[in-house]
């Protein structure tokens, strides 16, 4: 199922996410309902605050070539074990900020432990896009948006056209 999108200011995408102590039927049909949610705004990661849900889940897939199987992932509470002191620029964007991209520097390469759909301990290295990816969205688990990164002009000129947004939403 479809979830709706958060759009910024929204409080809830400002909050700590608490960890998942139980992965249960009801949070698996969660990450469903996120990765269905996920392609189809489209994007190539979605965190549970951007659907109002204040759990440490997100989904995540960026296989982006034409005819490369997708490669979706659903980790439970995720966590970055190491970073690379070598940094990438990418150009990121956000479902919840739409139609705003700014470039952010992050670590390469980082190390991300987290828990499977299973309740399987997992490990994996990432690297370029997937690696800017996956530290996006763990921010969004500690209430940390990619414009948090920006300088403060800059910030307020994209929360107010949000804000904006949200207006001529509310109004259609």
């Amino acid at each position: 199922m479809k979830r709706t999108i958060l759009i910024h200011p929204d409080p809830r995408l400002k909050k700590v996410c608490a960890p998942v102590s139980d992965i249960t039927d009801d949070l698996r049909k969660l990450a469903d309902d996120m990765l269905e949610t996920m392609y189809d705004a489209p994007g190539i990661g979605l965190a549970a605050p951007q659907i109002g849900v204040l759990d440490r889940l997100i989904v995540l897939d960026c296989v982006k070539e034409e005819g490369e199987a997708p490669r979706p992932l659903v980790m439970f509470n995720p966590q970055i074990v190491s970073a690379s002191d070598e940094t990438n620029v990418y150009e990121e964007g956000c479902l919840s900020i739409p139609e705003q991209f700014a470039e952010i520097t992050r670590p390469k390469e980082v190390e991300v432990a987290w828990m499977d759909r299973d309740g399987n301990a997992r490990q994996e290295v990432f690297d370029g896009l997937w690696a800017t990816c996956v530290q996006h969205e763990i921010d969004h688990l500690n209430g940390k948006l990619f414009i948090d990164y920006l300088k403060p002009l800059k910030r307020q000129m994209i929360t107010r056209k949000m804000q904006k947004l949200k207006r001529e939403r509310a109004r259609a």
